[in-house]
């Protein structure tokens, strides 16, 4: 089951993604009678995964049927949560050979920092060149979205509190990561964590330590690895995120990146206006952007700073 946020005209939306359609989830849901919320989080929070797994099957028969239904070549894909609820939690070093090409040791307890929600873009949005940065990078990751409410939870039950599964690049300025010593800032420019294409429901992906994840830099595969080499596994990350600290519905955890990325080439292969970035992780698909020069921001008042 794959559901995916998406734009017609004004108007923003919920999809089930089926055989490379999109058909709209309140559609369905009038058909069947039911109510489900407008947002993705509150589709997570509120629709049980039992009536999801309904929706979704009407979906495939309204497929087979014929009845209105959009190419997913042809459509607008969103983030699939367009602004979360809080920062985006990461893993920072959670490949060895990551780790090695950064110059330092595999961490012995996983290394947590957070890009705050002003980072998050969907396909194919531009993902800004900010002037403040001259080594901008990328990092292909399994992001997992969370489904339930929890604390405290240990790592044989973790997966239970999984929702789904997403595609994340974590964009990365790394003169500004070392020179602020704390990653926060090299990591949450705007625009800096592209997410998409949609969300893959848990009961597609049992194991997530499966999973190959490649990164694409103008067709040149630059990152190739696999969620098997994760040193601390989906499991148990989220068993150390939630201890003494609660997790919530739509929360939103990135997992690290292997191997590959741009500071570890000799010399540098940083990212370009220009370039394209397709980052890809296995079952669930490409997430592509674009790399654009910066634009001045426009605030509520039309007043450019």
């Amino acid at each position: 089951m794959r559901i995916a946020t998406y734009q017609r005209g004004r108007e923003v939306g919920l999809a089930f993604v089926i055989d490379q359609r999109l058909v709209d989830v309140a559609a369905v849901a009038r058909r069947k009678k039911v109510k489900v919320p407008g947002d993705m989080i509150g589709l997570i929070a509120e629709v049980p995964a039992a009536a999801l797994r309904t929706l979704a099957g009407e979906a495939e028969a309204w497929v087979k049927a014929g009845r209105p239904s959009i190419p997913v070549s042809r459509a607008k894909l969103l983030a699939p949560i367009q602004r979360p609820r809080k920062n985006i939690v990461c893993m920072g070093r959670n490949y060895a050979e990551h780790a090695r090409e950064g110059g330092v040791a595999p961490p012995e307890v996983p290394v947590f920092f957070t890009k705050p929600p002003t980072t998050v873009i969907g396909p194919e949005a531009p993902v800004t060149y900010h002037r403040a940065t001259q080594a901008l990078d990328y990092e292909v990751e399994l992001a997992v979205v969370f489904g339930r409410r929890g604390r405290d939870i240990p790592a044989a039950k973790a997966l239970d509190y999984v929702f789904g599964y997403t595609v994340i690049n974590d964009v990365t300025a790394r003169d500004l990561q070392r020179r602020h010593q704390q990653w926060f800032k090299g990591k949450s420019l705007d625009t800096f964590a592209p997410l998409g294409p949609w969300i893959v429901h848990r009961s597609d992906i049992p194991d997530p330590q499966r999973l190959r994840l490649v990164m694409r830099v103008n067709g040149e595969v630059r990152q190739n690895s696999t969620t098997a080499n994760m040193l601390f596994s989906v499991a148990q990350l989220i068993e150390t995120l939630s201890a003494g600290m609660t997790i919530e519905p739509g929360d939103i955890m990135a997992t690290g990146t292997p191997e590959g990325v741009g500071m570890g080439f000799n010399p540098p292969k940083w990212l370009h206006v220009g370039d394209t970035v397709e980052a890809e992780v296995e079952n669930i698909g490409v997430l592509r952007n674009h790399i654009v020069a910066p634009k001045p921001l426009t605030t509520g008042l039309g007043i450019r700073d």
